[in-house]
């Protein structure tokens, strides 16, 4: 009888021990690994073996494409819905300043990399992407998956609706597109996410097979180090302007922020540096419910740092592809980019999944091109996450001087309240 309860006390210390948790392999790595391997795969590899991969890719476009749309919808409309309503004059103006920040550097972007990028890609070109007969690499089948509508009747749809839901009560219907929010990311991140480096494996193997790889990787290390360039230009500028507002060194300012940039720089994610950037943006003297407010809510609709990144390689990809710049269109991607932004999910390559329907609407990116990009971007997606999070800090600063020392109670409950459904 004592054996026996020893043995079911056992059983239950052993059932109720934790179990322990296996490290994760981010996204990042597995990126990098899957271009690794699709680089020198492609130069061994049968071409029967490699035809699995390119339906592979057939496939998982055709997916993708279709639901870039419900992706739109499913972000945008309730991003604009829950900014229209809580905390007021504070929340408009908050995120009337990420706006602005944001296209400001996006426009940034575009001018320099216009500049720039012919001089340094130095007429290299890679030909078309998307033009088969170039290409030995047929898929085995093909399954077309045509969207429920285009991109641009998903943008505009969306501005309707959710310009709509701030001129009503909040109710069922507002309920309604922030679970289909909730079910858009959980397939970002169950389908999607998990299946990309796969996806970008393919199509560095058919890039290697094809003969253009060497030419693809040299233009990523050029803009790459244009890229971190910029994002220093873009800080220094964003803490000149925090400085005058806050009446201090913005050095100083600056590098009170480096403990954000370097978490940033570790999670990729700036969700997980809320804290820190938070607490940094208090030691710069902004009011705890300023600071308590504006970062968690920047955090959100604030991604100069990715829009700078995408603005910059998919100039340089319609360079090296052959592609026309119409600067006309280029302006409107990236002042469309800045509202795209704003609805981007919390989660790794999230920016660039809700860019991909602006990329091909406006710009004219097909399947490979917008595969180039989700490669380029997620390459760098923590340089561009850190220059986020630590421009968050600077429009805490802006804002503290917009509020002129003032701090409602409209900030501290409704602000508080509307945080939460961000």
């Amino acid at each position: 009888m004592n054996s026996a309860a020893r043995s079911l006390d056992g059983e239950r210390a052993t059932s109720a021990a934790p179990v322990p948790r296996r490290p994760r392999f981010g996204l990042l790595p597995r990126i990098l690994v899957a271009i690794v391997l699709g680089i020198l795969l492609g130069l061994v590899m049968p071409e029967a073996v490699a035809r699995v991969f390119t339906t592979f890719n057939g496939l998982f476009s055709g997916f993708l494409g279709f639901l870039i749309p419900l992706i739109i919808v499913g972000l945008v409309t309730p991003a604009i819905g829950e900014l229209g309503s809580g905390a007021g004059k504070m929340l408009a103006a908050t995120a009337g300043i990420a706006y602005l920040s944001t296209v400001l550097c996006g426009m940034f972007a575009l001018g320099l990399s216009l500049l720039l990028l012919p001089m340094m890609l130095n007429g290299e070109s890679i030909g078309s992407l998307e033009n088969p007969e170039d290409s030995a690499i047929a898929a085995y089948f093909e399954v077309e998956v045509p969207p429920v509508f285009d991109v641009m009747t998903a943008l505009i749809l969306s501005f309707c609706l959710g310009i709509g839901l701030t001129l009503v009560k909040r109710g069922a219907l507002q309920e309604s597109f922030e679970q289909l929010r909730t079910i858009i990311v959980r397939i970002i991140e169950a389908i999607i996410i998990p299946l990309l480096p796969i996806y970008i494996f393919g199509m560095f193997l058919g890039l290697t097979m094809n003969g253009q790889i060497w030419t693809v990787i040299g233009t990523f290390l050029a803009v790459i180090l244009l890229v971190f360039a910029m994002t220093v230009v873009v800080l220094l500028g964003q803490y000149g302007v925090a400085g005058w507002a806050m009446g201090r060194n913005p050095f100083k300012m600056l590098w009170t922020m480096l403990p954000a940039y370097m978490t940033a720089l570790g999670t990729s994610s700036s969700a997980a540096t809320i804290p820190v950037t938070t607490e940094c943006a208090k030691r710069n003297g902004i009011p705890d419910a300023i600071a308590d407010f504006v970062v968690p809510l920047c955090a959100t609709i604030h991604l100069a740092g990715s829009t700078l990144k995408i603005t910059t390689f998919a100039v340089a990809i319609m360079i090296v592809t052959g592609m026309p710049l119409n600067v006309g269109a280029l302006v409107g991607f990236v002042f469309m980019l800045g509202v795209v932004m704003i609805a981007a999910p919390g989660v790794p390559g999230g920016a660039i999944m809700a860019a991909a329907g602006v990329l091909s609407s406006i710009l004219g990116f097909g399947e490979a091109a917008v595969g180039l990009m989700i490669a380029a971007y997620i390459a760098i997606d923590s340089f561009g996450t850190a220059t986020n999070v630590t421009g968050d800090g600077a429009i805490a600063a802006v804002m503290t001087k917009l509020s002129k020392g003032r701090v409602s109670g409209d900030l501290e409950v409704a602000g508080e309240t509307q945080l939460q459904g961000v």
